[in-house]
């Protein structure tokens, strides 16, 4: 009966789910509307929707009750009472490893793919392994966090007393369980910040030196900032984006951390910035491009069901509309670190080519971040140094002495 009373619920919320709209959004609004539902209710519910959206398109002519047995059996490891229940054959097999369960979901449904789940995996960039990217979206990522330096005995030792376990990758990055209520667990937040371990890794790219102009031209809330500040605290530090609310979200976490000296602008990139920027110039940009956001799909993953061809062709315009208006204030010899958090080649490695051929820029370093290992987002970045700008040299006129007597 428990099970079935689930089974309904999940019906419920895929029935008035609007595509349109991030799962994060909708199930707590679904879940006020429906307040007879308990704290393990709301848990098996939240399950249930994601790991169905984690099939992505795979046996897309089945009916939404089949995909979901398959997504249960495929994205967890220990038995539940719900696939107890409705497959019991599978539920002797919970605990196998992913390949093998494959082969169990392959006997019952020959038309299942695992391409079918991210069908564009041919449009992936170059470092990504097609299969470990495809099979990682059965498996929740993690929640990551960066201890600011001289807090990692604090962080750690905080962790330890609340019993959450925790996975140390190294340079200040903690890996923790997906959910960890760290508000629960932490008095002081400024000991570290919630930042996914590829999104860290991006500061790889940066090498500032002292007293450098920077720019992070699509700030956001100001992850890249932190990253970039903490490194180098003596850098000036100019912060942008087009969005006024996200901009006031990283004055909050800039006061958190104490940094002050900070220019903030509100700008389109996608215009004329002149108003905004006339006579800068910056020892080193960083563009978090607007993006697909595929490489965060396993955190998303109603999102595979939603996304269409051509929204990879829309960023890619967008980002080749972008990235002119932000290079003409860079200094020559100085970087553009160039980001996504997307796993496309279209707005990866062509855009980069572009860039390099287009815009006098000459490639230093790019690589995928592939946090598909490291049950994390999949990123891309590259470091592209500004070449000597051509020097023009004046149109030479002849001189014509009969012209001025005439």
């Amino acid at each position: 009966m428990k099970a079935l009373n689930q089974l309904k619920t999940f019906q419920r919320i895929l029935a008035e789910y609007p595509a349109d709209v991030p799962l994060s959004k909708f199930l707590p609004g679904f879940f006020r509307q429906n307040k007879q539902m308990g704290s393990t209710d709301r848990k098996v519910a939240s399950r249930l929707v994601y790991n169905y959206f984690r099939l992505g398109r795979a046996l897309a002519n089945h009916p939404d009750e089949d995909r979901l047995m398959v997504a249960e059996f495929l994205c967890n490891n220990q038995l539940n009472s719900f696939i107890q229940h409705f497959r019991p054959d599978w539920a002797a097999c919970i605990g196998f490893a992913l390949d093998e369960k494959l082969n169990i979901v392959k006997a019952s449904y020959p038309d299942f793919k695992l391409e079918d789940i991210f069908p564009w995996s041919t449009q992936l960039s170059a470092g990504i392994d097609r299969e470990a990217f495809l099979k990682s979206f059965f498996i929740q990522p993690d929640l990551f966090i960066r201890v600011r330096k001289g807090f990692e005995q604090q962080v750690k030792s905080e962790l330890k007393n609340a019993e959450v376990t925790f996975r140390d990758e190294g340079d200040g990055c903690l890996a923790l369980p997906n959910g960890t209520r760290l508000e629960a667990i932490f008095q002081k937040q400024h000991w570290f910040e919630v930042q996914d371990r590829s999104s860290q890794q991006t500061a790889q790219f940066f090498q500032p030196q002292k007293w450098e102009h920077w720019w992070d031209a699509c700030a956001a809330s100001g992850g890249k900032s932190l990253l970039l500040y903490e490194m180098e605290p003596s850098i000036k530090l100019v912060v942008s984006d087009i969005r006024e609310s996200i901009l006031a979200n990283l004055d909050e976490r800039f006061e958190q951390v104490g940094i002050r000296k900070y220019q903030k602008k509100l700008v389109d990139l996608t215009g004329n910035v002149e108003p905004e920027l006339h006579g800068y110039e910056f020892d080193g940009i960083i563009l978090d491009a607007p993006c697909s956001g595929s490489g965060t799909w396993g955190r998303t993953p109603e999102m595979i069901s939603q996304f269409e061809t051509h929204r990879m062709e829309f960023f890619q315009r967008l980002q080749k509309t972008i990235t002119p208006n932000v290079v003409k204030y860079l200094k020559e010899g100085k970087p553009l670190i160039y980001i996504t958090c997307s796993a496309f080649k279209a707005e990866n490695e062509d855009v980069v080519n572009y860039l390099v051929k287009n815009l006098n820029l000459r490639l230093e370093d790019q690589r995928v971040l592939q946090g598909y290992e490291h049950k994390s987002d999949t990123m891309f970045a590259a470091r592209l140094i500004q070449n000597p700008r051509p020097v023009i040299e004046p149109e030479q006129v002849p001189f014509d002495m009969n012209m001025v007597l005439s």
